[in-house]
């Protein structure tokens, strides 16, 4: 689901790391910092993520798939985590499935004054707005482009243990493919064309007939 980022910033606040890694600062024997990882569309096995983590956390939790519904690390971390402490992620995307998912984790995290660090968006949520809005923007598109990314790729996966088969296209037929991929995956209409230029109908062209090798 897409929403608004006027939304986003009605529930929380984000602005611009600090040049100095917060994890080399003098934080007290009580405050923890926790990373969070999952396989990612670019990421299977969470390798690049857990390789920006290491050595900047008390603890990792990582997720070993990256479905939407099965979270149980996240929400590990969610419990165990204590006001002042800190949570580390590569990137938005790593964290939340959608912006309306991306919403309630801050929200949650404001409530237990705990402070999440995005490190590929140079983003932290627990102080003022700093950067201007256009910047802002751009991590949040960025961060929708993600999103039917992963959701393409769960799509793909589900299809494969399901058994179904989407073809092995020709090169000119790439968009075709990813497109019935996110059909598959349950992304509406209007995203898909967005992503791939492939229009409704010829769409269903293509569902119908089969028409690819």
């Amino acid at each position: 689901m897409i929403i608004s980022f006027s939304k986003i910033l009605s529930h929380c606040t984000i602005a611009i790391t600090k040049k100095e890694p917060f994890w080399e600062k003098d934080r007290g024997a009580q405050l923890m910092i926790y990373g969070y990882v999952r396989p990612l569309y670019n990421d299977i096995y969470s390798e690049n993520q857990l390789n920006k983590l290491q050595g900047k956390c008390d603890r990792i939790f990582h997720e070993t798939h990256g479905t939407p519904k099965k979270r149980s690390e996240l929400e590990s971390l969610l419990m165990e985590m204590q006001s002042g402490d800190s949570i580390l992620v590569e990137s938005m995307i790593a964290l939340a499935d959608t912006s309306r998912h991306l919403v309630e984790i801050l929200k949650v995290c404001e409530k237990d004054h705990v402070n999440i660090h995005f490190l590929n968006e140079g983003l932290k949520s627990d102080e003022l707005l700093e950067k201007t809005l256009q910047d802002v923007m751009s991590h949040i598109v960025k961060f929708q482009s993600d999103i039917i990314k992963q959701s393409t790729t769960n799509g793909i996966h589900q299809a494969k243990k399901q058994g179904k088969s989407i073809g092995r296209p020709k090169k000119s037929d790439e968009n075709i493919k990813k497109a019935i991929s996110m059909y598959h995956a349950g992304i509406k209409l209007i995203d898909i064309k967005n992503e791939t230029g492939i229009s409704k109908s010829t769409l269903y062209r293509y569902l119908e007939s089969k028409d690819i090798e």
